[in-house]
């Protein structure tokens, strides 16, 4: 009898609900305090209403890693219908849920738990890979181990418009924002080696520096795999967006581009007017 295997994964994937529906995918939503209240990531609460409160308040909200009870909850009907599960977090260097999907999947023989070592949608790519590999009859034992070691491989990274929430999320300092406000500066936020850091930075009006970021981030076609490619944003103009998925879409490396919405987990990190190009490399991201 053909293994039944099921892809799940928290909700910082920032995979849009047309293709969580059209993969199978099942997502377990992280909790964000706003507020006084915990809301639960992508169903009670979304990013414009971050934004919103923000405006109003000055609050910045605080994400909640998924716990083992949680995630004993979300595994169980699943593994009784007799599912294998790939299950994928957050980087464990973001967030304790790995390590809590890691405790809860102990309790069970065919749970497999994937750090993707990234967020937002560099964990989308892992996730839709590994639906490729149920298509191919791969084994869930199989598919979580190559997916680990593609994570590496994972190019994440982000343009930001002002720094004023990592300011307030106590991300950079008072001095940093000062001088890229005069500066015009728009930095470039990495994944690397499981955490966020910062790489280029760019001056100029946003538009224009998304479209050199852009080029720069596929200038090494041959290195690129052409399967996808996301255009990930955080409430950006849809001109700005559409800029970008022309420029990409001219490039003609890949078969399929998908634009997605970042979801409150990068939204809380770096507020509106944040967008990234994700994809997989064939060699490793150092």
């Amino acid at each position: 009898m053909a293994e039944k295997i099921i892809i799940t994964s928290d909700s910082t994937t920032d995979l849009s609900p047309e293709l969580i529906e059209r993969y199978g995918i099942k997502t377990l939503p992280m909790g964000i305090t706003l507020g006084g209240n915990t809301y639960r990531d992508g169903i009670d609460i979304k990013p414009d209403d971050i934004y919103e409160h923000q405006r109003k308040f000055g609050e910045l909200p605080k994400t909640a890693a998924t716990n083992v009870e949680e995630c004993l909850e979300f595994f169980k009907p699943l593994v009784d219908e007799g599912y294998s599960i790939v299950h994928f977090t957050i980087s464990s260097e973001m967030s304790s849920t790995f390590n809590n999907a890691c405790i809860a999947a102990d309790e069970f023989e065919n749970v497999y738990v994937v750090d993707t070592r990234n967020l937002s949608t560099g964990g989308g790519l892992l996730l839709l890979a590994a639906c490729d590999m149920v298509k191919e009859g791969k084994s869930a034992f199989e598919i979580a181990g190559m997916c680990r070691d593609l994570a590496s491989r994972v190019d994440a990274s982000f343009v930001i418009d002002s720094l004023e929430y990592l300011y307030k999320g106590g991300r950079c300092s008072a001095l940093s924002m000062m001088g890229a406000n005069l500066l015009k500066l728009k930095p470039c936020i990495e994944v690397k080696g499981g955490a966020m850091g910062v790489g280029k930075k760019y001056r100029g009006k946003f538009g224009e520096v998304l479209k050199q970021y852009a080029e720069d981030r596929l200038e090494n076609k041959d290195d690129l795999v052409p399967t996808r490619v996301f255009i990930t944003h955080a409430g950006c103009e849809q001109s700005v967006v559409d800029s970008i998925v022309d420029l990409v879409k001219s490039k003609g490396i890949f078969d399929e581009v998908f634009v997605t919405r970042a979801g409150c987990t990068v939204s809380s990190h770096c507020g509106a007017n944040t967008l990234g190009v994700l994809f997989i490399r064939k060699s490793e991201v150092v």
